[in-house]
């Protein structure tokens, strides 16, 4: 009999690199036995060293997709990616829980890409908090943690801070005194996850894979602990497959 996968939507930007966005996101979903979609909020023209140019996709075109799929399927959870502006995602996210209120939502903070490109700008703090209330994870790493906040505090504070808005995975990769420890603040609980290896090599797009990873574990049914878990050594295995900026998918 035919395996029966769960429904998960990534919403993000194309790299034709294949190491990062929609396309990093649907090798993650397939290799968790889940059923991806994609709605694609831009175009870019990149490589794994370098980034070229950036076309944002209308929000309209995005919107009108996403009410397509919600409105036929039932999307256990979806991974935002890069986007434009805090409105922008605000609408991406009223949208979803608007049509699917049960669906989990997980957004990569993915303020400036790999190669130095920044997508987004964080202006307006009220409605940066109005968003996270709709969210179920965010996944920040330590740089991109400081841009989410208006103090200059650091980052485990405002981690805990936000936390009382929703979960954040604190990701180790540029922690200045433990790399590869991540930390997942919910809202009263702190938990260290700590690698099983740190013979690991750079790549481009590992946010990515990470994030629809836990994305894949969450419609899996895991809980948001066990799924980053999972997550995070899935995401070792990857950063272990060669030695270039561009990793194998494998489970």
């Amino acid at each position: 009999m035919p395996e029966s996968r769960p429904f998960v939507l990534t919403i993000a930007g194309f790299d034709p690199s294949g190491g990062a966005g929609v396309l990093a996101d649907a090798k993650t979903f397939e290799q968790h036995h889940v059923y991806g979609f994609a709605v694609n909020t831009g175009n870019t023209i990149q490589t794994e060293n370098e980034f070229f140019e950036m076309q944002w996709t209308d929000i309209d075109f995005v919107l009108k997709s996403l009410d397509k799929l919600l409105q036929k399927y039932t999307i256990k959870a979806v991974k935002i990616g890069i986007i434009p502006s805090l409105d922008y995602l605000k609408k991406i996210v009223s949208l979803v829980k608007k049509l699917s209120p049960k669906t989990k939502i997980v957004w990569d903070t993915v303020l400036k890409s790999s190669t130095e490109f920044n997508f987004i700008t964080i202006e307006n703090q009220a409605i940066l908090i109005e968003i996270l209330e709709e969210i179920d994870l965010i996944t920040p790493n330590y740089n991109e943690i400081s841009q989410l906040s208006s103090e200059n505090i650091n980052a485990e504070t405002i981690a805990v801070t936000l936390s009382k808005h929703c979960a954040v995975l604190l990701k180790g990769g540029h922690n200045p005194s433990a790399i590869g420890i991540d930390y997942l603040y919910l809202e009263n609980e702190i938990f260290r996850l700590t690698p099983n290896s740190t013979l690991v090599f750079e790549k481009h797009g590992s946010g990515c894979v990470l994030s629809s990873a836990i994305t894949a574990n969450l419609a899996l049914g895991q809980d948001l602990k066990t799924a980053c878990i999972n997550a995070k050594k899935y995401i070792e295995t990857y950063l272990e497959s060669n030695q270039t900026k561009l990793g194998y998918h494998h489970v």
